[in-house]
């Protein structure tokens, strides 16, 4: 087959119907669930329990092929009137269609009582886990009356502060001089200098940023300050939750000891990237690198490759790890569900989107020929065979738990670089190789001790810091997961004050890391088993999210609660410098 860069189509998932009669029909099918509402016995029997969540289930189904229409035709052209219009309005339904069935929701997680709702979650297939986590979650629920104000006081209280820090640092610009010629430049457009080849250029964009947001220290500490108060009252004293990071572990349905255990490995083990980044200075010609140089491209000695190309890059390497896998990856192609071109009004970035589990997912990337797009494909098209490895599962739970969100992606990424890597020269190698090892630290050590930043944080400030006091904080856990090895100037102290997820999603950022050392891990078993260990590969991603992610891994012999899980995901980092000494 000839693979060409095109747009894709997505006229399937309308199957003949157009966004109105699926609307209209949803409303139909919304009302009639509504009417359940005053017969809803607890002690119904399972075959009618699972009557109602069939009904449940078709809804969701086709909320998510119109809203995923919707989504995808927006993704495609930004700039359509016609498109942003549709997606507003399909955003409208999903909210008015949730609130007409949320009283199902609200029986389920509150109402019935403990012994009938173990009976029918028992009789639930693979939706008992989902059931079961939505009834633990049930614990830290408050009474109808409380919920209303804390609703209410929502709107004019942290989102109030979260959208008062988004207004004030979006309107940030940054002045900047490349070359002797003064740019004044929005964050996006700033960062690209991060990247630069000229050490110069780095410095000052990072000075530009840091200047900018250590100049509203007071009012964007007291933002954080006040996020962090308000995070703790609700959460810790009113919903019981035990620590502030419990709320984002329970929402991932992972325990408390298993993000202990990886963060504290990921402390454990900082002298590996620090290895890596003493190994970068030396590439870079520079004795010892500074914050500033920690993006630096590693060199450009990359070569490009066709879209073609990397098509078949992909597929091979999955088609050679799985059949299963490259069969699924195969379909996404040859269904004409990716959209690769580059073309005006398209969103920007990658990503994959699966709207049931009766549709190929689809992939929108930005294909340029780098050798970076083509780990990307691999990443996206990971993210695909997860979704199709899962589709015999309900629409509930074929997604996967945020931390095990980046399994299939990030592994398919290892997959690639081990099968491409043996047909570079040392100087291609040396570049692309120090290029993963970037993202690696990126998207493990950085994001785990931002985590560890946050839980230092949440405590201070509960016991008054100031936002000076929570920048030696910060300063401190760049020391810790630095070193010797990088120079760290004092402007990055600031650095907390310009990372949004603090302020929108507090502890998200221990996802990325438990993703990422998760695929790590699994692909030293791998390496270890060889073709024995794809079996149960597919097996894992298979379950999508209808088992909690400790039962799922443990089934297979992985126990995510030890040290020793996150250990070897370590060692994986470890074998890439070693690597890299080796070719320099």
């Amino acid at each position: 087959m000839v693979y060409e860069q095109a747009a894709w189509n997505i006229s399937g998932i309308m199957d003949g119907d157009t966004p109105q009669t699926i609307a209209a029909n949803l409303k139909e099918k919304a009302a009639e669930f509504a009417s359940i509402r005053n017969s809803l016995d607890p002690g119904m029997s399972a075959a009618e329990f699972a009557r109602i969540l069939s009904r449940k289930e078709k809804i969701a189904e086709q909320m998510a092929r119109v809203a995923g229409y919707a989504s995808l035709t927006y993704a495609e052209d930004t700039q359509s009137e016609e498109a942003a219009a549709l997606r507003t309005k399909m955003d409208q339904l999903e909210s008015e269609i949730s609130n007409q069935m949320v009283f199902f929701d609200l029986w389920w997680k509150g109402t019935l009582d403990d012994v009938n709702a173990a009976r029918l979650a028992s009789s639930a297939g693979n939706l008992s886990e989902y059931l079961a986590h939505k009834r633990r979650m049930a614990r830290h629920a408050l009474s109808e009356a409380e919920e209303k104000v804390v609703s209410l006081l929502d709107v004019t209280g942290v989102s109030a502060l979260v959208k008062l820090y988004d207004t004030i640092t979006n309107s940030y610009t940054y002045e900047i001089t490349v070359d002797g010629s003064k740019k004044t430049l929005g964050r996006e457009e700033l960062m690209v200098y991060v990247r630069s080849t000229a050490a110069e250029h780095r410095e000052a964009s990072y000075r530009a940023l840091l200047s900018k947001y250590a100049g509203s220290r007071n009012v964007l500490g007291e933002i954080y300050h006040n996020v962090v108060l308000n995070y703790h009252n609700e959460h810790v004293r009113l919903r019981k939750y035990g620590s502030p990071i419990s709320v984002m572990n329970a929402g991932s349905n992972i325990d408390d000891s298993t993000v202990e255990s990886l963060l504290d490995v990921c402390r454990e083990r900082a002298p590996v990237f620090q290895r890596y980044f003493v190994k970068k200075a030396a590439i870079l010609g520079m004795k010892r690198m500074r914050r500033y140089d920690l993006y630096a491209p590693p060199g450009s000695l990359e070569r490009r490759y066709g879209y073609g190309d990397a098509v078949r890059m992909v597929l091979d390497t999955l088609g050679g790890f799985s059949d299963k896998l490259g069969d699924w990856a195969r379909k996404v192609f040859a269904e004409g569900h990716v959209h690769s071109t580059i073309q005006a009004g398209k969103m920007s970035g990658a990503f994959c989107s699966t709207i049931t589990p009766r549709i190929t997912p689809f992939i929108l990337i930005n294909y340029t020929g780098e050798s970076r797009d083509v780990f990307t494909l691999a990443h996206e098209t990971g993210h695909a065979v997860h979704s199709m490895a899962a589709g015999s599962k309900s629409i509930l739970v074929q997604h996967a738990p945020l931390p095990l969100a980046e399994t299939a992606s990030t592994f398919s990424e290892m997959l690639l670089y081990d099968s491409i890597s043996k047909e570079m020269d040392p100087a291609e190698e040396t570049t692309v190789l120090a290029g993963k090892i970037d993202d690696l630290y990126a998207t493990i050590s950085r994001q785990a001790f931002f985590t560890i930043f946050e839980t230092r944080a949440h405590e201070r400030l509960a016991e008054g810091a100031t936002p000076g006091e929570i920048s030696e904080v910060y300063a401190g856990t760049l020391k810790e997961q630095f070193g010797d090895s990088v120079e760290i100037s004092e402007d990055f102290a600031a650095e907390w004050l310009a990372i949004p997820h603090f302020y929108h999603w507090p502890f998200y950022c221990y996802s990325y890391s438990f993703g990422n050392l998760l695929a790590a891990s699994l692909f030293q078993r791998y390496k270890r088993e060889g073709d024995n260990f794809a079996e149960s590969y597919v097996g894992i991603l298979a379950a999508g999210g209808s088992q909690k992610p400790e039962t799922l891994l443990g089934e297979y012999g992985l126990d995510i609660g030890s040290a020793n899980f996150w250990r070897e995901g370590f060692e994986y980092v470890e074998s890439l410098v070693d690597r890299l000494s080796k070719l320099v």
